[in-house]
């Protein structure tokens, strides 16, 4: 009886290992982490794999995972898929990591906030004169909490410009942008 063991190109006899199937690949793709997998970018990766096998494998995947009692799902974020934890695991996160310290933001900060995110990019100056005031102290404590960032000014366009970040998304509970409610709808509640 003969243990075949795997090395970098291939196996210990010399032959090549056979490529992962598919589920295994578009699970690493996901695992990796960074931006959001999306379905182009899978089928650009790898030969043969179409959005709509793409999806199915997804389906399949999270179905194995919830089968598994599995701790994390796939799930849509920004036009793309990323893994992450069910929400009854974020605890283990919290006891990792500490738990996340909520920020109450003063109604200013929360007006700026609003004014970045439904206007950005956008400038200092733009918002001071939407508002009626002085923002630099509300622009500092977003940028300090990572609820806004940051893009520096070139020689066309010389003044910093705000917009929202990634935790924005995560701490207002939104996928994307497309998520913010809009005016009609604000009138509405």
């Amino acid at each position: 009886m003969s243990e075949e063991r795997e090395t970098a190109s291939g196996l210990e006899d010399g032959s090549a290992a056979p490529p992962p199937p598919l589920p295994r690949i578009v699970e690493a793709m996901l695992f990796v982490g960074g931006a959001p997998l999306t379905a182009t970018a899978a089928c650009e990766a790898v030969r043969g794999l179409t959005p709509a096998l793409f999806s199915r494998l997804l389906e399949g995947l999270n179905l194995d995972y919830r089968r598994q009692g599995r701790p994390y799902r796939i799930q849509p974020r920004d036009h793309g898929y990323e893994l992450v934890l069910r929400p009854r695991f974020r605890g283990v996160l919290e006891r990792l990591y500490g738990a996340t310290r909520e920020a109450r933001l003063a109604p200013a900060a929360l007006e700026v906030l609003a004014l970045v995110a439904y206007r950005q990019p956008v400038g200092k100056s733009e918002i001071d004169s939407l508002r009626g005031g002085e923002s630099a102290t509300a622009l500092r404590q977003l940028v300090r909490l990572g609820l806004a960032a940051v893009q520096r000014g070139d020689a066309d366009q010389p003044e910093a410009l705000y917009h929202t970040t990634p935790r924005f998304l995560s701490a207002f509970h939104l996928r994307s942008l497309d998520d913010l409610p809009r005016t009609g709808d604000i009138h509405q509640l």
